[in-house]
């Protein structure tokens, strides 16, 4: 490539690391090259510089620079190693998950403890094992949302490009209504509310960590409802983010002083309960998605909590089975 040009981010790269998206598409330029590619902003994204780590939208253009001359190295840094034993178990983990399929879109079940995307140290990944979930199709399903490494539920994948896309326009859109159930400990008052704090990413060698930032964060905005309190000491909840910022609702309810149980990041040992045979585990579940399809038609679908949720339910006593979604209430509506 001997001239300046510029790329669009497809669908099936939505969520895409930048340094990975270069990684798939011009795999003999070495990661060191990229770095200094992109410090000296010859390479940018939507016309701003943009870092390594940066996740992809759908859309956004990618400027490249002349690659001719750029040097290369035979095993790109973010070359992932592949454990043919650890994947073929969990493709057979996701196989075994499927929660809902039709012709456009697949929802499975994403236990707790898997990242959806590869990042630092991650060799095992839902992204790297979706090629076993073309069920038929020619073409793998594609991510259109994530969730927490922690955190488990329903994740819904677009089983073409058009699927994808539409899916994609829904989380964009904010008209995807996710519904998360939670255990936070302490005192949460009152028992229903909006929050409404800004969040960005905390600086400094903090890993992937986010903060409360009033001033230069990004709004990020949650709805939460008590189910059940266990008086002063926990409560379980339902939340309802209306915003899709990185860890929004583990660090919202840490900003009210009810960290979510198990949520050591952000909550420190105040997010944990001495209790006998209690999970120390991170309580936070996807329970469920619902949203329009382009028809007109309903998509709905639901999961049941993870086996360390689930033991921590009965012994703290809560019952699932007079559960009554909170958000149906106009008061909560968007």
């Amino acid at each position: 490539m001997t001239e300046v040009s510029l790329m669009r981010v497809s669908s099936d790269d939505v969520g895409l690391r930048l340094d990975r998206w270069f990684g798939r598409y011009f795999p003999k330029v070495g990661y060191g090259a990229l770095q200094k590619l992109l410090r000296t902003g010859q390479v940018r994204v939507d016309g701003r510089r943009a870092k390594p780590n940066y996740r992809l939208s759908d859309g956004e253009t990618i400027r490249i620079p002349p690659l001719d001359k750029v040097p290369s190295i035979r095993k790109p840094e973010w070359k992932e190693k592949r454990n043919n034993r650890t994947d073929s178990a969990l493709e057979q983990l996701l196989k075994n998950s499927i929660l809902h399929m039709d012709e456009e879109v697949l929802a499975i079940y994403k236990p707790p403890g898997i990242p959806v995307q590869g990042g630092t140290g991650a060799t095992k990944h839902i992204d790297g094992a979706l090629d076993a979930l073309r069920f038929g199709l020619d073409q793998r399903p594609r991510l259109v949302h994530r969730l927490d490494k922690d955190t488990s539920g329903v994740l819904l994948l677009g089983r073409s490009r058009q699927a994808a896309s539409w899916l994609t326009r829904a989380f964009r859109e904010q008209t995807a209504n996710k519904t998360y159930w939670g255990i936070v400990v302490g005192d949460l008052r009152p028992s229903t509310g909006r929050i409404d704090l800004s969040i960005s990413k905390l600086p400094g060698k903090h890993g992937e960590k986010m903060m409360i930032d009033r001033k230069e964060g990004q709004r990020a905005v949650s709805d939460y409802a008590i189910i059940e309190k266990l008086g002063k000491r926990a409560s379980w909840i339902a939340l309802r983010p209306r915003t899709g910022r990185t860890h929004q609702l583990r660090v919202h309810m840490t900003a009210l002083g009810t960290p979510i149980l198990g949520d050591g990041k952000y909550g420190g040992e105040g997010a944990f309960l001495e209790s006998d045979g209690l999970s120390r585990k991170l309580h936070l579940h996807a329970r469920d998605i619902c949203l329009s399809r382009p028809n007109g038609e309903q998509l709905f679908v639901e999961a049941v909590l993870p086996e360390h949720m689930l033991k921590s339910w009965n012994i703290l006593g809560f019952d699932i089975k007079s559960y009554d979604d909170p958000f149906l209430d106009a008061s909560h509506q968007k």
